[in-house]
């Protein structure tokens, strides 16, 4: 059994540890309300342009969109969404086992894939995968700049334009409440009709004169929606983070604190077995004098 000395030992280290994590959950809880906010303000944009688009996708111009042509699957872009910082459970691992699943579905079906990394995690994954990476975007901090996800993202979405790719998918994980983040691969590019004109509603037709033309105004729509879409991911997958740290943190908390119970009670016991050593050792010692 160990002695006194190196249990107090422990148990001072296990108090340090303690202190570092309930500290780290209290900013991560603070951080996760400011990120909720942050992902709902965004909201009412990315709703409002995507019924504008709709609008526009229902009117069926004569010009067909660059980011609305279907073409055959044989190469898809994925853009990676993860976090820079570690201790958040769960989160990264999960994205990141998605990912490899879908990477194994697109090898049985002869397609490869280009990846976009934001986040560190991520950007290490793929590295470590020997993944062929087009873009990465990387120290995001805690919050979402467009100025400094856009280089990143026009490179899918320029491959796309091109014909390099004939399909981009979205990987984050979405922020459902506090205790559940949930990982989701969606299909960006090409938009569909029928998922726009979803938000068109009504049975009524719609109308537009464009200036100065119908290829202008559209692809410039659509990529502003597309760049909703990504933020709008980003956004969701940082309030993901700090939900998923808060929980972690507070978890490693609780559990510090049952360490320290248990490794207190050993001392104790340890203390007693050696008191009651040193005075059966006085009382054998008296009865034999």
């Amino acid at each position: 059994m160990a002695g006194t000395k190196e249990i107090r030992s422990k148990i001072k280290s296990v108090q340090n540890t303690r202190k570092i994590t309930k500290a780290m959950e209290m900013v991560a809880a603070s951080k996760m309300r400011r990120a909720q906010e942050r992902m709902r303000s965004a909201r009412p944009y990315s709703e409002k342009i995507k019924a504008i688009a709709s609008h526009l996708a229902k009117a069926n111009p004569e010009y067909r969109p660059a980011y609305m042509v279907v073409r055959e699957l044989k190469k898809a872009g994925v853009i990676l969404v993860s976090t820079d910082k570690g201790l958040c459970g769960g989160l990264n691992t999960n994205i990141l086992r998605l990912i490899t699943n879908q990477v194994r579905e697109f090898k049985d079906k002869n397609v490869s894939i280009e990846f976009t990394a934001i986040g560190s995690k991520g950007l290490q994954f793929l590295n470590r995968a020997k993944a062929k990476l087009l873009s990465q975007s990387v120290h995001l901090g805690d919050t979402p700049h467009m100025d400094v996800l856009i280089g990143a993202i026009a490179a899918q979405l320029t491959a796309f334009e091109r014909g390099e790719v004939d399909a981009v998918y979205l990987a984050y994980t979405r922020f459902i409440n506090t205790m559940k983040q949930e990982p989701v691969l969606e299909k960006l590019l090409p938009l569909e009709s029928s998922e726009l004109n979803q938000e068109a509603g009504g049975g009524h037709g719609w109308d537009y004169i464009y200036e100065p033309d119908a290829e202008s105004v559209l692809n410039g729509l659509l990529k502003r929606y597309v760049e909703a879409l990504i933020y709008q991911a980003v956004a969701e997958n940082m309030a993901s983070e700090q939900s998923a740290r808060m929980v972690a943190m507070k978890a490693a908390s609780d559990n510090a604190k049952n360490v320290i119970g248990e490794l207190q009670l050993i001392y104790n016991k340890t203390r007693q077995a050696a008191i009651t050593k040193e005075l059966s050792e006085i009382v054998a010692g008296a009865a034999a004098v």
